[in-house]
């Protein structure tokens, strides 16, 4: 029975994120309606059922919703290694990961690509950051909190003039990943290509941009959309 409740009840993620099914596994269909889990197909032909969260600014959308590090060890493995196979393609000097969650992948992309580092971003300020050396960024997860993306002022120089790798667990409106795009160009970084376990929704491909229009290739593991209430359960958004 569909829920009432807005935007639905709280559905414990325990056994989320821990195997990747073939599509005879799946408990549930392949097809909208759905009801409380997406079905996400993976590049292979097999799935991982996602838990779907509700968005407080609005009772009749919800999102799909992947969480890494609650995730079992060996869906991050073949996440991340679908992650590095698309990259491969991509000539980069460095792999930058963003924070919290991509850097839950960015340290095995950068392995899987060959690289002995890897250069994180973070949202904690060390007392020896510059302000001029971050962004302020909004995450559509993490609704109302003000927060701002850092780059330890030491790494500028493996930078500069380098064509970069940009991994994130999520990408959705993109709004955290052109926080990140924004801090890279100032250190003068050529985005190649950004990588991340889902694309969510659409949202995000008007955003992700270089400097003279062209997009950015985004490669995912994975594809989920965002979803809206309709008869019978959640069907994606038009």
């Amino acid at each position: 029975m569909e829920s009432t409740h807005a935007p639905f009840d709280f559905d414990a993620t325990t056994g989320y994120w821990q195997r990747i099914v073939a599509a005879d596994e799946l408990p549930q269909p392949v097809h909208p309606p759905y009801q409380r889990s997406y079905p996400a197909r993976l590049r292979d032909g097999r799935y991982l059922l996602l838990p779907l969260r509700g968005l407080p600014s609005d009772a009749t959308r919800c999102m799909t919703s992947l969480v890494a590090n609650q995730a079992a060890l060996e869906v991050v493995q073949a996440l991340t290694q679908s992650m590095v196979e698309q990259a491969r393609d991509f000539p980069v000097d460095a792999v930058v990961g963003l924070p919290t969650l991509g850097l839950s992948f960015a340290p095995a992309v950068a392995r899987g690509l060959g690289h002995a580092r890897f250069i994180p971003l973070g949202f904690s300020r060390k007392y020896w950051y510059r302000e001029e050396l971050s962004e302020p960024v909004r995450s559509i997860s993490s609704p109302g909190q003000d927060k701002r993306l850092y780059l330890d002022p030491h790494q500028t120089s493996l930078l500069a003039g380098r064509r970069v790798l940009v991994v994130d667990d999520t990408v959705s409106t993109g709004a955290t990943m052109l926080s990140g795009l924004r801090l890279l160009a100032r250190c003068g970084a050529q985005v190649e290509a950004i990588a991340v376990a889902m694309r969510q929704g659409t949202r995000w491909r008007e955003r992700l941009r270089q400097a003279d229009g062209a997009p950015i290739p985004v490669l995912g593991a994975l594809d989920a959309p965002m979803l809206v209430r309709a008869p019978g359960g959640w069907v994606p958004e038009a």
